[in-house]
């Protein structure tokens, strides 16, 4: 082991715990665990598939043709931060993968990974590059949300001052994704981290659903006085947002988990800016529906959205 490592090694277990959740993803899900295959150390590695309720028969497929994977049968869709928390519980390796199952590994990739953050102790947490099916780099890492954030974010605001300052910072449009260096939120899909630190932190905040759960983690985690890495020399396949657009009420619980996690981090005021924006959000809908002359039903919908928000 590393000189540079936090902690001594335990002589037995395993190096890495991969924890997989999956939800209506079984030909990706397949494909990612085929590749874990192919990557895995069986001596060091620990693979956790964790099935929240799919209805696509994911689970038998994991137990039939994957059965060195320890597959956890979630009875209901308890989402992305309660399911992962699930399968983290089961881990006992010394360095924590999240893993999504939209994602495929090379062999070498996840060790690399493990190896550049035990040579660094100062570093809690590490994230791959990811790339599309054509090789095409997804600029995935991102600074972390700020008030001006939630002001120009898919709002109106952003078309009006198209020079504002919150969106180029918030997606870091500065950075090319090219290179190593530390940041505020790397992509999420294939996120390690000491396992002894996600039990520090207590894992992700069940309140965050599905959305800002990993951005509250890497909050944390730097607010713990640890660095974030992305290291753009390791690089992950994802087919980018394949289980979360799925969700019919996907806006909703977006800006459900995005007021949770605005109020977490900056209290009364950042509820309250979090609400108005999720009602100029849907006023811009409701603007949009009525240029197309959608029904009523549509519209009302829209408003239901807003209302569930505002009452969250």
């Amino acid at each position: 082991m590393s000189s540079g490592a936090a902690s001594p090694r335990a002589a037995t277990g395993p190096t890495l715990s991969v924890v997989v959740l999956s939800w209506n993803t079984r030909d990706l899900l397949s494909a990612c665990l085929a590749s874990l295959d192919r990557a895995r150390d069986a001596d060091r590695w620990q693979v956790i598939v964790v099935d929240n309720a799919s209805g696509d028969d994911s689970a038998d497929m994991v137990g039939q043709q994957f059965p060195w994977a320890e597959l956890v049968r979630n009875p209901a869709n308890d989402g992305y931060a309660i399911g992962n928390n699930i399968g983290a519980a089961r881990a006992t390796g010394e360095y924590l993968l999240l893993l999504n199952s939209d994602t495929e590994v090379e062999p070498g990739a996840l060790d690399a990974l493990v190896t550049w953050l035990d040579e660094r102790p100062g570093h809690g947490v590490c994230a791959p590059r990811l790339v599309h099916p054509d090789g095409e780099v997804q600029l995935s890492c991102k600074r972390f949300p700020t008030l001006g954030t939630a002001v120009f974010f898919d709002t109106v605001f952003d078309k009006w001052f198209p020079k504002n300052r919150a969106m180029p910072r918030y997606f870091m449009r500065d950075f090319d994704h090219l290179s190593t260096r530390d940041v505020d939120q790397p992509p999420g899909a294939a996120l390690l981290i000491r396992r002894s630190l996600w039990e520090q932190l207590s894992g992700f905040d069940p309140e965050l659903w599905l959305f800002f759960n990993d951005v509250d983690l890497c909050r944390r985690v730097k607010a713990a006085g640890h660095k974030v890495g992305y290291v753009a020399e390791v690089t992950v396949l994802h087919h980018e947002g394949k289980s979360t657009s799925q969700f019919p009420n996907f806006g909703t619980i977006w800006h459900k988990n995005r007021l949770a996690y605005y109020r977490k981090t900056f209290g009364l005021v950042g509820s309250s800016l979090a609400r108005l924006m999720t009602a100029v959000r849907g006023l811009q809908e409701l603007q949009n529906l009525r240029a197309l002359d959608a029904p009523k039903e549509a519209r009302r919908a829209v408003w239901q959205s807003v209302r569930e928000v505002w009452a969250a």
